[in-house]
Parts: structure tokens; sequence; C-alpha cells
């Protein structure tokens, strides 16, 4: 059984996600090792895996003073890109995390490497930088194509499942969100509850899909008011659902 699963903030808006069970731990693209370092001074814990979602500086680099200081079993996407992974992952493979199991999903987009891990036994959806609260990430170097398919397979997780994502990016996200669907009134009553948290400098993850559902554009491109702000952006009718994402992650970009 998993005693706890915290954030440890890192630079100016990142959280790694650290898994912790009795005495052991397991953390989510370690950019910083020394937030880590103190934070399992202070808990007094081994530092057993690291998980890695894509090859970004901020996900990745206190990967390999940790790999130094504590000689954990690292796992992140396949390509071999990113130094000290031990186990290149891709799309169905399975891990036992601290007697927790999980699956991998390939979610290219964000960057072509990029991988998520969700566990059944935990409830739970490590999503590094392609699904944000209430967004979804910049398409580096992958497509809308490719991006919305990988927020298809969060769309298919159980509702309650929690998400984990790597940025506290949630208040502006919303702020965005409010521009394309601003009669949704889950979206307006999650802005009002989330404005309250940063105001007293809480986070706002995790989230779970089935929020995500209910307020997040990205996974919204079917609803008819998405669609009509994203026709009316693009001066174009009759957009399909891939093609409102395309609209709405170029509105977002520029916004």
């Amino acid at each position: 059984m998993i005693s706890y699963i915290e954030a440890i903030p890192a630079f100016s808006d990142n959280y790694i996600w650290i898994i912790v069970k009795n005495d052991e731990a397991a953390i989510v693209d370690p950019g910083d090792a020394s937030v880590v370092e103190d934070f399992l001074k202070k808990k007094n814990l081994k530092l057993k895996n690291i998980l890695i979602t894509h090859h970004h500086f901020d996900h990745t680099g206190g990967v390999l003073e940790l790999i130094k200081n504590w000689n954990p079993e690292v796992f992140g996407p396949k390509g071999g890109h990113i130094k000290g992974i031990d186990n290149a992952l891709e799309e169905n493979d399975s891990l036992k995390i601290l007697d927790s199991n999980f699956i991998v999903y390939e979610t290219p987009g964000h960057t072509l490497d990029h991988i998520a891990f969700y566990s059944k036994d935990l409830d739970a959806l490590f999503c590094g930088d392609t699904l944000f609260s209430g967004g979804c990430g910049r398409l580096f170097e992958g497509t809308p194509n490719q991006m919305f398919e990988s927020l298809k397979k969060f769309s298919d997780l159980p509702d309650e499942t929690k998400v984990f994502c790597a940025h506290e990016y949630t208040l502006s996200n919303l702020k965005f969100a409010l521009e394309v669907e601003p009669n949704n009134n889950d979206l307006l009553n999650y802005y009002k509850k989330v404005t309250e948290l940063r105001k007293s400098e809480k986070i706002s993850l995790p989230s779970t899909i089935d929020l995500e559902k209910k307020i997040n554009p990205f996974l919204r491109t079917s609803i008819d008011q998405i669609v009509i702000n994203a026709q009316n952006y693009t001066h174009k009718n009759d957009l399909n659902s891939l093609e409102v994402l395309t609209a709405i992650r170029e509105w977002k970009d520029n916004y």
C-alpha cells in the first residue's frame, strides 16, 4: 500500500512528484536534484526508482546526480537520448514501482519521445507535459494529430483517475478556457476554486480525468460552443474535432 504521493516544487512552476511507500520512494521527472535530496533527507527516505516522461531539461536535469547518490532503477522513453535510463519504455510496457503496477502510454505531441505512466492500483496518471489541468502541452516537436490521439488515451481512463501533471499552469489555462467556453458552469466554479487556492499559494493538483473532461477545452473538442469559437477564430466552418484542437492550440499559443 502506497503511503502517499506528494509534489516537490522546483524552479518557478514545476512539480516533481514523489511516490512513497514506507521508507522507500520513487520520483517522476526530477529536473532538480537538490530539492529531491532535501525531501528525501527530511523524510528519511531511500530513492528506489526514477520515472521520466520526456527529455526536456526541467524534467531530467537532476537524474545523473540522483543516480550517483542513490543508484535507483531509472525508467524512461526509448530513443537513447536521455542519459541514465536503465529501462527504455514504449506503448503498453508494464512495470512495478513500489509494488504498484503501472502501464506506459506513448503520448507524442509536446515532444516526440513523450510517455505517460498510469497505475490502476493507485488510480494515478503521471502525464508530464502532455495534459495539464485545463490545458495541454505546447507542440514543440509533435503534430496536432499526435496530441489529439495522446489526449484521447487519457479521456478513456477511468473518471476517478487522479492527474499528476508537471506544472502549475492551472490558473492561466483556465483563463484561456473561459475564452473558449465562457458559459461552462463547471469551468467557472473551478476557476473560482483555483483562484482562491493560488491566492493562498496552495497547489491546484492533482486533478481528475472526470474534472478535466468537464472543464478542459482540449478534451472537449466536440462541444458546440468550443466548435463555434474555434470556427470564429479560424474563420472556417465545419471543423472536425482534430481541427478544433488544432485551432485552439494555435489560439492558446498566441493568447
